[in-house]
C-alpha cells in the first residue's frame, strides 16, 4: 500500500490533512459563467481540488424516452426524465474544461474529472490531468478502468454498490493495467444519503482488505458523516458542491453551500489533528494543569503534637500536598511542629 501519494504537489496520506474534494457536477446549469463561479466559491472554501465529469449524453446512453430508459422510480430527484435529456442537462461541455481548470490552477486547486469512456480518457490526458476518478456506477467497467489505469496516474474510485468480490476484480485490472496508487471512496449511491446507510466502519476493513488508502465520496447532507470518516481513516473526502442550492442544478438538492464546504474543510482537518497518538498520562500542554489537581491540605491550625482526622485536613484543590489516595493513611498520625491552616500535608511534617 502506498502510505503517501503525491497528485500534482499535494501529498494524501494519514500523515496529512484530509484531501478535501468539490464536486461540480452540472451544478453549472449549462451556463460557464456559473462554473466559473462555483471554482471561485469552492477556492474561498477552501478545498485542495475541484472535479469534473467527462461524458456526453451519446457516451453515457441512448436516446430512448420509453422503458428502462426513462427514470420512473418515486424517490428519484430525477423522476420524469430520460436518461439521456438527464445526461444532456447535466454534462460539462467538453470545451469547458480547459478554462475550468485553468483557473483551478491559478486559484490553487487541482482540477481532474470523472471519465465515463475510453474517449473521455484520451481527451482528459490531453489537459495534462493528475489523476482521474471512476464513479460508483462506473467501478465495474473494466475496460474503462484499464484505460485510466494504463495512464499510470492515481485512480480515485468510489465504491457505490460494489461487493468485495467486485472492488477485488476492479483494483486487480487496474493494478494489472499499470496504476500503483488507488484510492477507495466508500460511497452510498443514493441521493441524497442517510447517514444510516453509510456504513463507514467499512473504512478500516476496506483499507485492510485492499491495501490501499480509503477516504468517503459523501451524498449526505452536512458535515458529520465527513468528520466521522477521518477517525476511521479516510483520507479524502468528495462532496458535491454548488453556490447555492436554491438555484437549482442536477445535483444540488445534495450539495454543499459554500459556508458548509469550508466547515468541512476546517472540522475534517481538526479531526485530523486530533488523533495523534496513543498517548497516556499528561502532555506537555496539559503539566501545567497538574498544579490544580486535588491534593491533602491542612483545613484548620494545628500545634506539634495534634492528630490529623477528617476534620483538619481534607483533599481539595491545588494538587501541591499528598494524593488524595494517602487520606487513609495519615489519618491519626501526630503533627512534628506547628502548622497553619492552607498548609499542604507532606510526610517531612508527620
Amino acid at each position: 500500500m502506498t502510505e503517501t501519494i503525491n497528485i500534482a504537489g499535494r501529498y494524501i496520506g494519514e500523515k496529512h490533512k484530509p484531501f478535501i474534494i468539490a464536486e461540480m457536477s452540472g451544478n453549472h446549469n449549462q451556463s460557464l459563467e456559473k462554473a466559473l463561479q462555483i471554482v471561485e466559491a469552492a477556492a474561498k472554501a477552501g478545498v485542495d481540488a475541484l472535479k469534473l465529469q467527462t461524458y456526453t449524453a451519446d457516451t453515457m446512453t441512448l436516446d430512448i424516452n420509453e422503458g428502462e430508459f426513462f427514470i420512473d422510480h418515486p424517490d428519484s430527484l430525477w423522476k420524469g426524465q430520460s436518461l439521456y435529456n438527464l445526461y444532456q442537462e447535466a454534462y460539462t461541455p467538453w470545451e469547458w474544461h480547459e478554462p475550468i481548470f485553468k483557473r483551478c490552477r491559478e486559484l490553487g486547486m487541482i482540477p481532474f474529472s470523472s471519465p465515463f469512456d475510453e474517449t473521455a480518457v484520451d481527451f482528459l490526458e490531453k489537459l495534462d490531468v493528475p489523476c482521474y476518478k471512476i464513479a460508483s456506477f462506473e467501478n465495474t467497467d473494466i475496460p474503462l478502468i484499464e484505460k485510466a489505469a494504463s495512464t499510470g496516474k492515481p485512480l480515485i474510485i468510489s465504491t457505490g454498490m460494489a461487493t468485495a468480490a467486485e472492488l477485488d476484480e476492479t483494483i486487480r485490472a487496474a493494478r494489472n493495467a499499470g496504476c500503483e496508487d488507488i484510492i477507495l471512496l466508500k460511497c452510498t449511491s443514493t441521493y441524497p444519503a442517510s447517514p444510516e446507510n453509510s456504513n463507514l466502519l467499512t473504512l478500516p476493513h476496506m483499507k485492510e482488505l485492499f491495501q490501499c488508502q480509503v477516504g468517503l465520496s459523501d451524498h449526505t447532507m452536512g458535515t458529520g458523516v465527513g468528520v466521522a470518516s477521518v477517525v476511521l481513516g479516510a483520507t479524502v473526502i468528495e462532496k458535491h458542491f454548488t453556490t447555492s442550492r436554491a438555484e437549482g442544478g442536477t445535483d444540488a438538492a445534495f450539495s454543499m453551500e459554500p459556508e458548509e464546504m469550508k466547515a468541512l474543510v476546517v472540522e475534517t482537518e481538526r479531526a485530523w489533528k486530533s488523533l495523534g497518538k496513543i498517548s497516556y498520562g499528561p502532555t506537555k500542554a496539559e503539566v501545567p494543569s497538574m498544579k490544580d489537581r486535588r491534593s491533602l491540605y491542612v483545613t484548620q491550625d494545628l500545634k506539634a503534637g495534634d492528630i490529623l482526622t477528617k476534620e483538619n485536613i481534607r483533599a481539595i484543590r491545588p494538587g501541591y500536598g499528598l494524593p488524595p489516595k494517602h487520606l487513609k493513611s495519615v489519618l491519626g498520625k501526630a503533627v512534628t511542629a506547628d502548622v497553619k491552616k492552607g498548609t499542604p500535608l507532606s510526610w517531612d511534617i508527620l
